[in-house]
């Protein structure tokens, strides 16, 4: 069992990392900036307020976690690197006791079979554009912090379009910097399948200090 703090609790993908982390016997804390939009948790789950860009309210929260989840977003890129930069403070604060941290990323930093971002593609839409840019930026200050950092983290990206609430199959096959796609070359993932996979690597840390992805 692991003390898992998710921050973002509140969100599509949040909210099932923390019902699947519950349901696995997790110690799970859901943190949102209003914990009155959180409703019903399981019984294993503590709602906390906090902020993931406050480095108090991540400072308090890190002390008493194995895994730090962060599932946040919104249209201001710079959110993504402010959230990186103050977690990854706290958990080198805390030296070898600090958690590990699982980001939920984006998939526009995936590469296409040409070996370009879908980010630099032709065509790529212009109202995603700044989510993505903070989710490349963000996943650009995981790989750029030194090995001494006593940093651990994995940064988990979805496909790069097809991805929505849905069924929970429990299955999911990975990659690292290309999409896994299916037969008809499409790259698709429920939020229920995302979740398992990140609980999954929550318990068998298989994608320590690097970038991985899902699909069916």
């Amino acid at each position: 069992m692991a003390r898992v703090t998710v921050f973002g609790a509140t969100g599509k993908a949040g909210s099932r990392v923390v019902a699947e982390a519950a349901a696995r016997g997790h110690r799970v804390t859901a943190v949102a900036r209003d914990t009155g939009r959180l409703g019903p948790l399981p019984e294993n789950v503590r709602a906390r307020k906090g902020d993931v860009t406050d480095p108090m309210s991540v400072a308090v929260l890190a002390e008493d976690s194995d895994v730090l989840v962060l599932t946040v977003g919104g249209p201001d890129a710079h959110l993504y690197t402010e959230a990186v930069a103050t977690v990854t403070a706290a958990v080198q604060r805390l030296g070898h006791t600090g958690p590990r941290i699982i980001h939920m990323g984006g998939g526009a930093s995936l590469l296409d079979e040409n070996d370009v971002r879908f980010y630099d593609a032709p065509g790529f839409p212009e109202e995603f554009k700044p989510y993505a840019i903070g989710q490349i930026q963000a996943l650009d200050a995981y790989r750029a912090l030194p090995r001494e950092s006593g940093v651990t983290w994995t940064y988990l990206s979805p496909p790069p379009v097809h991805f929505a609430p849905g069924e929970r199959t429990g299955r999911y096959r990975t990659g690292l910097d290309r999409p896994v796609t299916d037969d008809d070359g499409q790259a698709r993932i429920s939020y229920e399948d995302y979740a398992v996979a990140l609980v999954d690597e929550i318990d068998h840390r298989r994608h320590l200090n690097r970038r991985f992805t899902v699909g069916y």
